[in-house]
């Protein structure tokens, strides 16, 4: 399984430009851009530069964020899903992740988030489709459902992946569900649904449960065990390697892409 630079891992060092020439530079085939520093860059330069460069792009972060206050803000949000979908076809991802958003401000009706993240998938499913736009959803760990995502578990994504159909998958990230008892059963269910495949590592004491992502073998997660679920079902793309992490931020790319590479070879 080859690796795919998502590019928050760099983010207060470098912006798109430089995380293309760094991945082409550095022998990494693949790129996934958040939707800040692709719009910064502009959607057709980076368009051309991934190609120029020779990268293909195992996905673009993300979508989502549905539930809101009022149905203005729900409207908006589905705006914006239908821009980054445009930005997904644009630059040839092969998913748009999707975070689906957590409680609107000052609200305890989780029921009624949930639905609004079912409601706003429906509105702009038809447009993904038209577009050839795969919607991975990306269940989050529980700890983030109140600001995050109502979306907790992969048998949560699934349930909505059977709902809507074609066109809708889901994208695994080992940091948030690693924990889940029913992990390799749901993984076994997804089968061919699984869009993309997202790799770091859970540390041990973690000292900010969203921002202090460890690098693949830096933790507790058996990466290569859920890589094997993950494999066993046919995906044969990228292992995604996206951490958050204030630590790692500081380092300079430079030496951060080498030793991620090589962790990549050694613990995924």
């Amino acid at each position: 399984m080859e690796m795919s630079l998502n590019t928050v891992t760099v983010k207060e060092k470098w912006g798109l430009s430089e995380c293309i020439e760094g991945c082409a530079r550095h022998g990494i085939p693949g790129i996934s851009p958040w939707r800040d520093v692709l719009q910064a860059m502009g959607v057709d330069r980076a368009a051309k530069q991934i190609r120029d460069a020779g990268l293909a792009v195992s996905g673009l972060c993300r979508g989502g964020m549905f539930p809101a206050a009022d149905a203005a803000g729900r409207a908006a949000a589905i705006e914006d899903n239908l821009r980054a979908i445009d930005e997904a076809h644009t630059i040839g991802a092969a998913c748009l992740v999707m975070v689906c958003g957590g409680l609107p401000p000052g609200s305890k009706d989780l029921p009624g988030a949930r639905a609004m993240v079912r409601d706003g998938l429906a509105a702009i499913m038809p447009a993904a489709r038209a577009a050839g736009v795969t919607i991975a959803l990306e269940p989050l760990h529980p700890m983030t459902c109140a600001d995050r995502s109502v979306l907790s578990t992969l048998g949560q994504a699934l349930d909505l992946c059977d709902e809507f159909g074609a066109g809708m998958g889901v994208a695994l990230d080992v940091y948030h569900v690693w924990w889940d008892p029913q992990l390799a059963a749901q993984i076994q269910r997804a089968g061919s649904r699984i869009a993309a495949f997202h790799v770091c590592d859970w540390k041990v004491p973690t000292l900010d449960t969203v921002f202090d992502r460890g690098i693949p073998g830096e933790g507790c997660i058996d990466i290569p065990a859920i890589r094997q679920m993950v494999e066993a079902q046919g995906y044969g793309s990228f292992a995604e390697v996206e951490i958050l992490s204030k630590h790692w931020w500081q380092q300079d790319p430079e030496q951060v892409l080498p030793l991620l590479k090589e962790r990549h070879a050694a613990a995924v």
